[in-house]
């Protein structure tokens, strides 16, 4: 009696919860928005024969799971408010979801119902899904006639090399096959079409498709079993990736495994010129679009040469099609994403283009129709891109070890020794900022924060594993440290790469000179390995040209008046302490140096190790800040000067942006993103000592930074140069440049900044 009460009590709640089931609403989810990457992008709802987006308001990760669950993928990595995948348009259909994680459906979480909300389009919520998909999903279609997408089945895509071609990197040859339902298979070639090629190469980085030699490749079909896929692709050629392409007719000869007439698909992709320097691309040797402020390779503002200026893209209308006419411009493949709001940093001097509109296979950005009015734009707005590149494998021959999170610790490389694979550490003797910048980029960790040179006694390592940066004043006179830590790794005394010297802007650490197999550390390995810290943001520092142009005056100043500056080195070798008779003369100007990156700008050292100078009453916290050069038109040096850091702070800002850092009364110092430090052209040092200057032409050159003590995002906009004439009383100066905008106007400059 008990058990056939039991059994009615659990029919019951089959039945009411078959009820429950049948009487949720039919919705089917999609992602949408300013995406490429297939696996995230806007939550939109289909519901009641519209679409439709979903509020952030009590949006959670549980919510987000489920959304991604329903749509194939294993779950959630994240979500994002206040719309940030770009504003849906239509209803609002979902508003305060509440969902456990558990539920099958964003439909079976509580909700205020479908269709009532308060939320405006600003509020859309955005998800980011696992890449991996759910093992055997199959996504249908239900609930619209849109023509079904290649994602809605497919859960990966690949390139598979042959066998002889698996050690070549970057794998730009090969069978094209997805993966469905946890198997790998091929792609019948009937139908493919070279706009099907350009995706796939584009999704893997290459900015195009040639074709191959068919005879090896069909050579190794005919040996192969075959599993073919069932369904043709039809792309437009613009697509980021091939999982957005439309899902192409179903082959007839699917049902007994063959391909009719025809055999495998094959691409072969064409490597732009940093991936393949000895290979001619076809592309342009010099173009007329950059990126800068990017972490990675493949990624930062556009910024476009006119008339021998760079300038910037305002970002009204800019999206994935411009980006990637960008991307495969400059030798990469389609573009991941389309940034706006100048997310890698702001950028000086014009915006040449505005409401850029591409079809997307130009060769270039500046064949593209735009508007050459950017009045309104503001460098907030400018446009940025991050494009696919090639898969090089250089972030499996580094690593990080001993730090206190993944994004620093110890630099370790892995080398061939002895017919085997080893890892070991990299000799800190001359290690620096610009490798460090390196590694960072090579380990895809962001901008370089700090460049560690271990130094400490062995006893100490013995004990401890961490210590950042200090003074420490002991019985037997100060001990100064940059860091040190990591004790209790064999690794860390099998020194394997040494004498590295690094332009900054190489893809591995490897490409940077080096001592090769011959291995060379004055102070032997472990205790002086080359450590980093890395960051996802940095600051960037830019010298406004325009004010040192407006004000370059010359004063002969007497020398009774300049003791501080001589004490300080701000005055030339020839000027002698104790003579009050005679004067100096000096070029002076202001300067007024902007922080347009994505982080404050701080001095490298803390309080405690700044230097008190007596003289002018003032703490120096960096050694040299900027130098002051005149050179020949050569290129030779022939007056300098140099700017201690005496005083860096937020003299004016960005309006809407407070000042964060003022040195009066021993202030902490820095330069807040959106602000900028000015030093006016009567305050001491702020010249050079041209006394002893011929009159003749002449390059005034400002550098900022000069010796990379503090990680910057970009390094090129950090000197200024202007032609100069002087004729042994008045001076002209004119056509003031940041940067490298025209190195053609300056003979032999092009590398200076470059390497050390």
């Amino acid at each position: 009696m008990v058990f056939s009460s039991a059994l009615c009590i659990f029919s019951l709640l089959a039945l009411v919860q078959a009820q429950s089931e049948s009487q949720q609403p039919k919705i089917q989810l999609r992602l949408a928005g300013d995406k490429v990457k297939h696996y995230e992008g806007r939550l939109e709802v289909f519901y009641n024969n519209e679409w439709g987006t979903i509020c952030d308001d009590d949006f959670s990760i549980e919510a987000a799971h489920v959304a991604c669950r329903e749509l194939g993928f294993l779950g959630a990595v994240a979500w994002s408010p206040s719309a940030k995948f770009g504003q849906g348009e239509g209803r609002i259909w979902l508003d305060n979801v509440h969902c456990t994680g558990g539920e099958k459906s964003l439909a079976e979480c509580p909700s205020n119902g479908f269709g009532v909300s308060d939320c405006r389009h600003s509020e859309d919520v955005g998800v980011v899904c696992n890449q991996k998909r759910i093992p055997g999903h199959r996504f249908t279609n239900t609930m619209n006639n849109n023509v079904e997408t290649i994602e809605e089945r497919v859960e990966e895509i690949r390139i598979r090399p042959i066998s002889s071609h698996l050690k070549r990197l970057p794998i730009s040859e090969g069978f094209v096959e997805i993966k469905e339902r946890g198997k790998w298979r091929q792609i019948c070639d009937e139908h493919w079409t070279p706009l099907n090629s350009r995706v796939v190469c584009g999704m893997y980085g290459f900015p195009g498709e040639k074709k191959y030699s068919n005879k090896v490749f069909k050579s190794l079909s005919m040996r192969k079993n075959k599993n073919y896929w069932g369904f043709s692709v039809n792309c437009t050629g613009n697509e980021a990736h091939m999982s957005s392409c439309r899902l192409g007719k179903a082959l007839v000869s699917k049902r007994n495994g063959t391909c009719g007439r025809g055999l495998p698909v094959v691409v072969s992709c064409v490597p732009g010129r940093a991936f393949a320097p000895s290979s001619s691309t076809g592309f342009r040797k010099q173009p007329l679009v950059r990126l800068r402020g990017g972490a990675n390779i493949g990624e930062g503002r556009v910024e476009v040469l006119k008339n021998g200026v760079w300038g910037t893209v305002c970002d009204d209308n800019w999206n994935l099609r411009a980006a990637t006419v960008v991307c495969r411009e400059l030798g990469f493949g389609s573009a991941k994403e389309a940034l706006t709001g100048a997310k890698l940093g702001q950028g000086m001097g014009p915006v040449h283009m505005n409401e850029v509109d591409c079809s997307g296979f130009e060769k270039s950005l500046t064949d593209c129709y735009f508007n050459n009015d950017a009045l309104g734009c503001s460098h907030e707005e400018d446009a940025a891109v991050r494009c696919n590149i090639p898969a090089m494998g250089f972030q499996k021959r580094i690593r990080l070890s001993g730090g206190r999170n993944p994004y620093e610790g110890r630099v370790e490389v892995l080398t061939e020794k002895n017919g085997s694979l080893v890892w070991g550490t990299v000799c800190s003797e001359n290690w620096g900022m610009m490798e460090a910048m390196v590694v960072c980029r090579q380990l895809g960790l962001g901008f370089a924060s700090n460049a560690f040179q271990v130094n400490l006694p062995t006893q100490v390592l013995s004990n401890l594993f961490w210590v950042q940066s200090f003074q420490k004043f002991t019985r037997k006179g100060p001990l100064s440290v940059e860091t040190w830590y990591w004790a209790g790794d064999a690794s860390a005394d099998n020194v394997v790469m040494s004498g590295v010297r690094c332009s900054g802007t190489e893809m591995s650490l490897p490409h940077c000179l080096h001592h090769g197999k011959h291995i060379s550390c004055p102070r032997g390995g472990g205790r002086f390995a080359a450590g980093v810290s890395c960051s996802d943001m940095a600051p960037d520092l830019v010298l406004n040209a325009q004010l040192v142009e407006q004000t370059t005056y010359l004063e002969d100043r007497p020398m009774y008046a300049l003791q501080c500056a001589l004490e300080e080195n701000c005055l030339s070798s020839t000027a002698k302490k104790n003579d009050h008779s005679t004067y100096r003369r000096l070029l002076r100007f202001s300067s007024q140096i902007h922080n347009v990156g994505q982080s404050d700008f701080r001095p490298k050292l803390g309080h405690h190790a700044w230097t008190w100078h007596e003289c002018h009453r003032h703490y120096h916290s960096i050694e040299v800040f900027t130098h002051y050069d005149l050179l020949s038109l050569n290129g030779t040096k022939v007056a300098e000067g140099h700017k201690a850091s005496f005083c860096l702070e937020d003299t004016q800002c960005d309006e809407g942006i407070q000042k964060r850092y003022v040195c009066a009364n021993f202030g902490e110092q820095g330069i807040t993103v959106g602000c900028w430090d000015t030093y006016r052209h009567d305050i001491d040092c702020q010249w050079i000592d041209i006394t002893d200057v011929k009159p003749g032409d002449y390059i005034l050159q400002v550098v900022i930074n000069p010796n990379y003590d503090v990680a910057e995002s970009d390094y090129t906009n950090n000197f200024m140069k202007c032609k100069c004439r002087y004729d042994g009383y008045r001076i002209w100066t004119y056509q003031c440049l940041t940067g490298d905008s025209d190195m053609d106007e300056y003979p032999g400059m092009s590398n200076q900044l470059h390497f050390r």
